[in-house]
């Protein structure tokens, strides 16, 4: 794995624009072509083999909470518990998840996983892509996303209710828009009839008990970019208990299991010393060097890290408050003082590519920048 310097295309910004790719730049730069990270196609085959054992893992662990009953470790409301392990023994579908991994000297761990509402979707599977056809055709990348994305589809169609597959998000994010309207995208082209909401108009039929769209039309299926833990909590999450039209959301129910930083001391106390994980527990007690970080936070706010006792790197945010977990800290490879976190998305439970998200400190936050990458 090597961070190689290169010229960025001219007039860059007009090529990503004319794929849809508004948020390529604020008071930053979000996408950063003067860089690109290049792999030889044994870490490839390394990254795509651990991207593939870790989704095992992860279904092995919520089976085993929902058998011991351990939703309180997650802070999931205990009333949404039958709903869901109804969602996990219905099998409903889960399309996507990115698992956010370190690669450093030869090893490869799991730093958390994206498992409900990930986002860098259309930068890792369209706009690097169209950079790497345009910087070299001849070369290839780690990614079948966009083809993996519409095989998928066509397999969940045929389970979803008639009429309609929603897809939602809230207003007034371009990001979480251009994901939302790609991953509709792949669905229109899967042969799914469609339809964009946003979820601050979605209404609730108290005569009915259905959920409506803006044109009072009921709605049976839904794609959410909207955190489970958000919907049990606002002020409508009791009415998805009470739908007589019981929606499909995807992601499914159980993947509030997956989503939730708890998960990686559960991973560690179900396969201690595994090679692909880091120790993490509830306590920091038995760690000399470790990641704090809260249960349901985001973009890499409220985040410390702790060595010998002091404080080497932390983080602001909205998620100070409440439960942590620690994991041991191990030290992301450094590029001339960048540092790298691989996202690798697994589509359908398959692995199907990655996507390069990079910053100047070892905490991957909400300036991190999007490199593109080749094998």
């Amino acid at each position: 794995m090597k961070r190689i310097s290169t010229e960025p295309r001219n007039n860059w910004q007009a090529s990503v624009e004319k794929l849809g790719f508004g948020f390529h730049s604020s008071n930053v730069p979000y996408w950063d072509e003067s860089a690109y990270y290049s792999f030889m196609m044994e870490e490839i085959l390394q990254i795509e083999n651990a991207t593939a054992c870790l989704w095992d893992l992860c279904l092995q662990a919520v089976q085993y909470v929902i058998d011991k009953n351990l939703y309180s470790r997650f802070q999931i409301p205990q009333n949404f518990t039958a709903y869901i392990e109804n969602s996990w023994n219905e099998n409903h579908a889960s399309i996507y998840g990115r698992f956010d991994l370190c690669y450093n000297n030869g090893q490869i761990k799991l730093l958390e996983f994206n498992a409900d509402t990930p986002t860098s979707l259309y930068e890792a599977a369209i706009v690097q892509w169209f950079w790497i056809m345009d910087f070299n055709d001849k070369k290839d990348q780690f990614n079948s996303i966009h083809e993996k994305l519409i095989a998928y589809w066509k397999y969940v169609h045929v389970y979803l209710y008639p009429g309609n597959l929603y897809f939602g998000c809230v207003k007034n994010s371009l990001e979480d828009l251009t994901n939302t309207e790609y991953l509709r995208d792949c669905a229109m082209q899967a042969g799914i009839s469609t339809k964009l909401v946003y979820v601050d108009d979605i209404g609730w039929d108290e005569k009915c008990s259905v959920f409506r769209d803006v044109q009072d039309l009921p709605m049976k299926n839904l794609f959410k970019l909207y955190p489970w833990e958000w919907m049990v909590s606002d002020e409508f999450g009791e009415k998805i208990l009470q739908d007589k039209n019981r929606m499909l959301f995807i992601e499914p129910a159980w993947k509030m299991i997956l989503s939730n930083k708890a998960l990686l001391p559960l991973l560690w106390e179900l396969f201690p010393h595994h090679p692909l994980l880091l120790p993490a527990y509830c306590k920091p007690d038995k760690l000399s060097e470790y990641v704090k970080k809260p249960l349901l936070s985001r973009e890499g706010a409220n985040i410390e890290i702790i060595s010998n006792n002091r404080l080497v790197c932390r983080t602001d945010g909205l998620y100070g408050e409440g439960q942590f977990i620690y994991q041991e800290f191990f030290q992301l490879p450094e590029f001339d003082g960048n540092y790298p976190v691989i996202g690798s998305w697994v589509i359908g439970g398959e692995p199907a590519g990655i996507g390069i998200r990079e910053s100047n400190t070892l905490i991957t936050d909400n300036l991190s920048r999007f490199i593109p990458h080749i094998i």
